[in-house]
This record gives C-alpha cells, structure tokens and sequence, in this order.
C-alpha cells in the first residue's frame, strides 16, 4: 500500500474515533457493573432491539463458552429486553433511542464502549442471533483460544457467518425462551459462497448462502456479506469500519493468509431464521433503520408473503465444527 493510501487510513480512523466519541453522548446507562471487569477477563458487546426471547440462551450459550462479562446497547426495547438485561449480574447495559443508522448502525456504539472498556481484554462483537464456534470448541473454553492467540501473536481472529434455517416453512416450529435455536434451525449451505478481496481495506469479501439464493436470486452481489472478525484483541486505537466485516488499522483484516498454510478461522452461526423472523423483518422495514435503506429486509418482506422453505437438496445438517472444517468453512489452522 503506497503512502497515501496509508495516510488516507489514519485519516479514516481517526474521523469513526472521533464519530464514536460524540455518539457516546446519545448512550444513557441503565446498569453499569464495569468495575467488575477483571484484567483477563473476555468481554462480549452486543446492539439489540426487542430480543428478550433470545437473550436467555444467548447469556448461557456465552457464560459457558467462557466469556466473562457482556457490555450491551439497547436500542429502544419496548418488549422487556432493557427490563431483563438490567437484572443480569455479568451484564452492564446502556440505553438510546437514537438512531441506529446515524450511528452506523450500532458501530460507533460499540467503537465508543470498546474503545473505554476494551483496551488490553479480548473482545467478541457479536448480535443476539449469532453464536459464535471455533476450533475444540466442544473441548477447549474461548480462554483457550484467547491465550493461543497470544502466544502465537495473533490479534484478530475471523469467523464466516453461516445462516442457519429449518426444514420446512421458517414458522412452522414456534422458538420457546431459552431454547437452543439450533434444534429448530439445524440446516446450512455447505457451499454456494462466493469470494472476493478487498483491495482497500485487504479483508475477504464473502456473500453466498441461502439469503443469496431464496432473497436476491437475481441480484446475488447485493446479498449480505458473510465474513466477520469478531474477535479482537482490543487496542483504544482500533474501530470497526462497517458493522464486523472490516476494522483499521488495515493489518487486522488480513486473518485468512499467512506463508506456507491458513490461518486458525472459526464461525458465527446465525440464528436469524426462526419464527421470530417475519415479524422482525416487518418491523425493520417499517423502522428503515439498516444498511442501503433497507434494501435487505425489503428482500425479505417480498419473499416472505411466499411463506418459503429455505432448505433444498443441497442443504446439509449440521453436526459439529469439525463438519464445518472438512466442508472448508472454517480452519483450526496450526492450533493443534
């Protein structure tokens, strides 16, 4: 990269810091247990709007994952999402009603509280509806893999998110309060995905899955990107520049490559397609607070009155992570 490409993003970052900084002003905080945070401890942050039938599971899925404290953004809750967080020993919480698009669609949010509370803690960046998987995941906690992380220098760790749907219509099966969403939604495109880099900021652009084909089967490039890095260890200097998928300074995106093999990847599973979801997407159509005017809930809205079946016959079940590693999803890389 040639010097004023560089110089080009510094300036960049310095402006979403400076963004975030006054963004902070619009967060009101409703219970703020911070001074729990211990110097190791792994962090989640999170953005939500009215998803008090998911948070039970989402807390349990994470607490036994390892992670030790949550800093969450309630973006105007009116279903007792607020009412319950605040309640939560581990959770510290911030409220607004402002608006999540003028914010970037939670990022400066999120870049404000990572940049006060995150600094030297690994941090996961994650929505409600994702669960995040890496390799032994089924053996080894996140601290595990943190303290990998370190000892091999690694600072930003990257997982593919992969939309998980039901076999049947996506309303056929009613999601209970605290149950694991996957029972319900256990079917995943083992391919269909489609690669590109980019050039400017050096992270892979991916899109493909079944929102590609049942939602924007003709425009398949205005499909939601699918590569994420959520995991950082998180430096007051660094800011996501759009949502997870890209973050500066420029060296963080670089998490697939390396010389003489692939780096350690893992995935976040998203558990957006459940009963839940029509109503969501009505909801945000309505609201017009997501990216490009909500072209993609508009999608969604369209194909929804068709009450579709995402499954086909190239849809594969899932098992484990070591599937998703074979199926060339994610990687454990050199982390033996």
């Amino acid at each position: 990269m040639g010097f004023v490409s560089s110089y080009r993003l510094r300036l960049q970052r310095k402006r979403w810091r400076l963004r975030a900084m006054r963004k902070a002003r619009e967060l009101r905080p409703v219970a703020r247990r911070t001074g729990q945070i211990g110097a190791n401890d792994i962090l989640v942050f999170t953005t939500l709007r009215n998803e008090r039938r998911r948070l039970p599971y989402f807390l349990k899925y994470y607490r036994d994952l390892g992670v030790d404290h949550f800093l969450m953004v309630d973006n105007g809750s009116d279903d007792g999402s607020r009412e319950y967080l605040a309640e939560q020993p581990d959770v510290s919480l911030w409220s607004t009603a402002k608006s999540y698009k003028r914010a970037r669609f939670g990022a400066d949010w999120l870049n404000w509280l990572q940049r006060r509370y995150a600094h030297g803690h690994w941090s996961l960046v994650v929505d409600p509806d994702e669960f995040f998987i890496y390799p032994f995941c089924d053996t080894r906690s996140i601290k595990a893999l943190c303290d990998w992380l370190d000892a091999s220098s690694i600072k930003s760790f990257s997982a593919m998110l992969i939309d998980m749907y039901p076999k049947g219509p996506i309303d056929a099966v009613p999601y209970r309060e605290g149950q694991d969403p996957f029972e319900i939604a256990n079917w995943f495109d083992s391919g269909n995905y489609m690669i590109r880099r980019n050039r400017e900021f050096g992270n892979l652009w991916i899109q493909g899955g079944p929102r590609a084909r049942a939602f924007f089967p003709d425009q398949p490039e205005r499909a939601p990107a699918l590569n994420k890095i959520p995991l950082v260890k998180w430096n007051r200097a660094y800011t996501y520049v759009s949502s997870t998928h890209m973050l500066l300074p420029r060296g963080l995106n670089l998490v697939y490559d390396e010389w003489g093999g692939e780096k350690a990847s893992g995935a976040l599973l998203h558990a957006k397609f459940l009963d839940t979801f029509p109503q969501k997407s009505a909801e945000e159509l309505t609201r017009r607070q997501h990216y490009a005017n909500s072209h993609e809930y508009r999608a969604y809205h369209a194909v929804l009155q068709e009450n579709p079946d995402l499954w086909c016959k190239w849809s594969e079940k899932y098992i484990n992570w070591r599937q998703l590693e074979i199926l060339g999803l994610m990687s454990k890389g050199n982390w033996a």
